[in-house]
């Protein structure tokens, strides 16, 4: 069974214009730690308690509030200065929807522009790779590995492989392969591509129809972590109903379009709590709860689901619904499937928060809904249909564009819960490399949205407060029965950014391999390995 991960319910917090960010206070940093003294003046600063990474070697001085997860606000303004549009706060919120008390920081970020060759501006010496070695190869043997293991690390700075031992076995990377949907979504379609739902009326006739992009993020509800921030079903019907009105339409009839995915709708691993069926459209991921991650009851036909609460939407606003093929029967209850013409007329459009944002949220909270989503943008995009089988020849063919390491990988899903991927921590660690280099901001959220240690998302709980990765080391998560993985970014003690992917297949004891892969992370961060 694919992993039940802890979730938590979020408060989106995003500042109104990232450059008019009051200048921070005196430094709070730590608060909420036990032992703060442990770490040094620079983890509190570029590695910083809740954060852990600076970007590519380094970046461009900065300063800012800590925003409630821990998410850097300076990540933010550069993501943005880089046109990256990362950062998104994925944040812890109180139970009265404000964001969390959260201290402020100093200057977090170094100088970009570090010429190639030259990692950290010379600041940090030479890593002793023979001494990383040390650390980690016995860690690396830990009997809750599993029989099949594999580790790479990175020195982000330079893109000098520092440490390696299976690093081009093909292994099963679970939830990690959301980090390849990442880097290819982005890569193809873009950082700043918006996925559109709109609304379209067939000409000479009154019938609406209502035309999903795929968007899963696109939401019915007034209130919740992502209400504010989501492309919203009950502004497209407001839209739709003041168009309708303007042309002297105040009943219609009503269908839905979702013929812009093909193939199987229904993931291998079949019905699941995990995902709902992959349709072009749905409203809040298809969960028939109020839940926004993690587990949940979903809709068994998301589309039609959607539409009806669209038709009741409209019918607030003052248009008369039935659905089509109905008429004189008043049914709003049950529009049915059809295809929109090439003729049809645009009523109104809502638009979903750039795929930057959707790549962060999906990182942080392995949202395999999203993660669908964007193999199946990364098919459009490439021309491909848009369905499983062409979602992993997109996908593939964009990372091979990138002269990435893909020996071996299969790419069966984009969400990592098929048993049947593939991948290898070089690739791994190779894509996080890349996201990293400033070369490739149009990337840059496939690190920003990493979970931070003991802070954020899936590795909220994962790491106990004295531990020297809590608040160091961001990482993909990634469990299945037999399958632990893990795959992220570490500022070790002398400031250099480390990319790490750690594999291990045939584990029996989940809980007992987490921690193993915590401690060889950590262990990254504690080594200043010289």
């Amino acid at each position: 069974m694919p992993e039940l991960k802890p979730w938590q319910q979020t408060r989106q917090h995003v500042g109104k214009l990232l450059r008019q960010l009051p200048e921070p206070s005196a430094p709070k940093i730590l608060a909420g730690l036990k032992n703060p003294a442990k770490l040094k003046t620079w983890q509190l600063t570029a590695g910083a308690a809740t954060v852990g990474i600076a970007i590519a070697a380094g970046a461009a001085a900065a300063a800012g509030p800590w925003d409630s997860s821990g998410q850097r606000t300076a990540e933010r303004v550069l993501a943005a200065s880089r046109e990256a549009g990362g950062g998104t706060d994925h944040g812890r919120g109180t139970s009265g929807g404000q964001p969390a008390a959260a201290p402020s920081a100093p200057s977090v970020l170094k100088g970009l522009g570090v010429p190639a060759g030259a990692p950290h501006g010379g600041s940090a010496p030479a890593l002793d790779t023979k001494a990383l070695a040390g650390v980690l190869d016995p860690l690396l043997k830990d009997r809750a590995l599993g029989p099949e293991r594999s580790a790479v690390v990175i020195d982000a700075g330079s893109g000098r492989r520092v440490y390696g031992k299976g690093g081009g076995d093909a292994l099963t990377p679970a939830s990690t392969t959301k980090i390849a949907t990442a880097v290819a979504a982005l890569s193809s379609a873009g950082a700043d591509h918006r996925i559109t739902t709109k609304t379209v009326i067939e000409p000479d006739s009154d019938e609406v129809v209502l035309v999903g992009g795929g968007d899963p993020t696109l939401t019915a509800r007034k209130d919740g972590p992502y209400a504010k921030s989501a492309a919203s079903l009950r502004d497209l019907a407001k839209d739709t109903a003041r168009a309708l009105k303007d042309r002297g339409a105040d009943k219609v009839s009503l269908s839905y379009d979702t013929s812009l995915y093909s193939g199987e709708q229904q993931h291998p691993i079949g019905p699941n709590e995990n995902l709902t069926l992959v349709s072009a459209l749905m409203v809040d991921e298809g969960r028939l709860d109020d839940s926004s991650g993690g587990p949940a009851p979903r809709s068994g036909d998301p589309a039609a689901d959607a539409a009806e609460k669209f038709a009741g939407f409209l019918k607030d606003e003052g248009i008369d619904v039935e659905a089509k093929g109905k008429k004189g029967k008043g049914d709003a209850k049950d529009p049915v499937p059809s295809k929109a013409s090439d003729r049809a007329e645009s009523l109104a459009k809502v638009e979903s928060p750039p795929l930057s944002a959707l790549v962060e949220r999906m990182l942080t909270h392995s949202d395999n809904d999203i993660a669908e989503a964007l193999a199946r943008q990364t098919a459009l995009a490439a021309k491909e249909p848009a369905s499983f089988d062409g979602a992993e020849r997109a996908i593939a063919a964009q990372l091979k564009k990138a002269r990435l390491p893909l020996a071996g990988t299969k790419f069966a899903d984009g969400s990592g819960l098929d048993r049947a991927d593939r991948s290898s921590a070089e690739l791994l660690a190779a894509l996080l490399a890349r996201a990293a280099d400033p070369d490739h901001p149009e990337l840059r959220s496939a690190v920003t949205g990493l979970p931070v240690a003991g802070f954020t998302g899936t590795l909220v709980d994962r790491y106990p407060k004295e531990s020297p990765g809590t608040g160091v080391v961001r990482a993909k998560t990634g469990t299945l029965t037999g399958v632990n993985t893990l795959a992220g970014t570490v500022v070790d003690t002398d400031g250099r950014l480390l990319v790490f992917a750690f594999m291990t297949t045939g584990t029996t004891d989940p809980k007992a391999a987490q921690t193993a892969l915590d401690k060889m992370a950590s262990a990254v961060a504690k080594c200043g390995c010289r």
